[in-house]
C-alpha cells in the first residue's frame, strides 16, 4: 500500500497517536460506555477534558496568569468580528500591518462593523513577498489594538520578530504557526487561533486574552463575548466537544515530544531541506524573501501554469496530496505542520528532483 502524505493547508494531517487514540476511546470515552461523541458538555468528564486542554495549553505556551484561555467557534474569522466586538470600543481605530490575504480579510470584517481601520504598512505591491515594516511610532490614544497575522498561509509568510506597538495592544492570528515556533505570549495582549492546522481538527479557535482587556460589552453577540466564555469557562453554549477532546489530545501529544521547543526544532528541520531544494532548482522557486519566510507554508511555483499542473498531478499519483497552491496565487504550496513527519518532506524533495530531472 502506497504512503501517503498530506500536505493540506487546513485542515490538515493530525498525529497517527492522536487518530489512533480517538478510534480506540471512540465508542466507550474512559470505559464509560458513551462515546466522546455523546457525553454531555455538563458532565464530570467533559470537565476533565476541558480544564485539562486549558491547562496543557497555558504549559506548552508558557501563559501568564493574567490571560484567560478560552475556546470558541467560529474559526478565525469570527475572531476577525470577535476582536473588534470587544476591544475597538474606546477609539473604535485600530492598525493594520497588511501582510497578506487574511489580514486583509480582517480589516475589511472590522471596517463592516464601524470600526475605522488604518493599514500602515503593505506588501501588496510585491505580491506579499516579505512583510510589511512598521516605521512609525504608533500614537496610544489612537488605536484601540493593532493586528497582525503572524504566519501567512497563503503567501508563505512569517513574523520571526515581531513588531514594536509603542504600548498599544498588540493582536496576533496565530491560526496556521500557533505552537509551530515559539513566541512570547506576554508580548502579545490576545491571540487567536484556528486549531485546524497545527492541534486539532476544524470547529475550535483558541483565543488566548489579558485579562485586563476583557469587559462587557453593550450590543455584543454572546457567542463572541469575551466576558461571558471567560465566566462560563467556555461554555456559555454547547461547545464543540469532540473537537476539543481531539485538540487536547494533541497538546498530550505535544507535550509528550518536548513541547515547542521540540517542534520547532522539527519544523525548522522540514523547512530546511524543502528550501534548500527550491533554492537549488532550476525549475521551481519560492518567492519570498528569505529572511521572512514560514516554517509551516511554503508556496513554490515553475512560472509555468500547465507546468505547475503537471507537478501537481505527478506528486499526487506517488501519494504527495493536496499540494495545488492557493487560487489566488497558483503554483504549488506545501504545508508543513506540526505533524507532518520528516520523511513527508523527503519524499516530497525526493519527488520534486525527480519530476524536474524528467523534464
Amino acid at each position: 500500500m502506497m504512503t501517503v502524505y498530506n500536505f493540506a493547508a487546513g485542515p490538515a494531517t493530525l498525529p497517527d497517536e492522536v487518530i489512533q487514540q480517538i478510534q480506540t476511546e471512540l465508542p466507550s470515552l474512559q470505559g464509560s460506555g458513551m462515546s466522546i461523541l455523546e457525553i454531555s458538555h455538563r458532565s464530570a468528564m467533559f470537565d476533565e477534558i476541558i480544564n485539562t486542554a486549558q491547562q496543557d495549553l497555558r504549559d506548552l505556551m508558557a501563559i501568564p496568569d493574567d490571560y484567560e484561555v478560552l475556546f470558541f467557534q467560529g474559526g478565525g474569522t469570527g475572531q476577525f468580528a470577535a476582536v473588534p466586538l470587544n476591544l475597538a470600543t474606546t477609539h473604535h481605530r485600530i492598525a493594520l500591518l497588511d501582510s497578506g490575504h487574511w489580514a486583509a480579510k480582517a480589516g475589511d470584517e472590522a471596517t463592516k462593523l464601524g470600526v475605522t481601520v488604518d493599514t500602515l504598512a503593505t506588501t501588496k505591491g510585491t505580491h506579499y513577498d516579505k512583510l510589511p515594516a512598521l516605521t512609525m511610532t504608533l500614537p496610544a490614544d489612537t488605536y484601540d489594538y493593532m493586528h497582525i497575522c503572524t504566519n501567512n498561509t497563503i503567501e508563505g509568510t512569517a513574523y520571526h520578530a515581531l513588531p514594536k506597538t509603542s504600548g498599544v495592544p498588540l493582536v496576533g492570528d496565530m491560526s496556521s504557526n500557533i505552537m509551530a515556533q515559539r513566541y512570547n505570549v506576554s508580548d502579545f495582549d490576545l491571540i487567536f487561533a484556528g486549531v485546524q492546522k497545527n492541534l486539532g481538527p476544524a470547529g475550535v479557535t483558541i483565543v488566548i486574552v489579558k485579562k485586563s482587556l476583557i469587559k462587557e460589552v453593550d450590543h455584543i453577540p454572546s457567542v463572541f463575548d469575551y466576558s461571558l466564555f471567560a465566566k462560563k469557562n467556555s461554555m456559555p453554549n454547547t461547545p464543540p466537544v469532540f473537537n476539543i477532546y481531539a485538540t487536547g489530545l494533541t497538546l498530550k501529544w505535544l507535550k509528550s515530544i518536548g513541547g515547542i521547543d521540540e517542534i520547532e526544532r522539527r519544523n525548522q528541520k522540514k523547512a530546511s531541506l524543502l528550501y534548500d531544494f527550491l533554492d537549488h532548482s532550476k525549475v521551481f522557486n519560492n518567492p519570498v524573501k528569505p529572511a521572512d519566510r514560514s516554517l509551516t507554508n511554503v508556496p513554490f511555483m515553475t512560472g509555468d501554469a500547465k507546468l505547475d499542473d503537471a507537478a501537481v498531478a505527478d506528486l499526487t499519483d506517488h501519494g504527495l496530496m493536496n499540494l495545488k497552491g492557493h487560487r489566488s496565487v497558483g503554483g504549488l504550496r506545501a504545508s508543513l505542520y506540526n505533524a507532518m513527519p520528516f520523511e513527508g518532506v523527503q519524499a516530497l524533495v525526493n519527488e520534486l528532483y525527480h519530476f524536474e530531472k524528467n523534464l
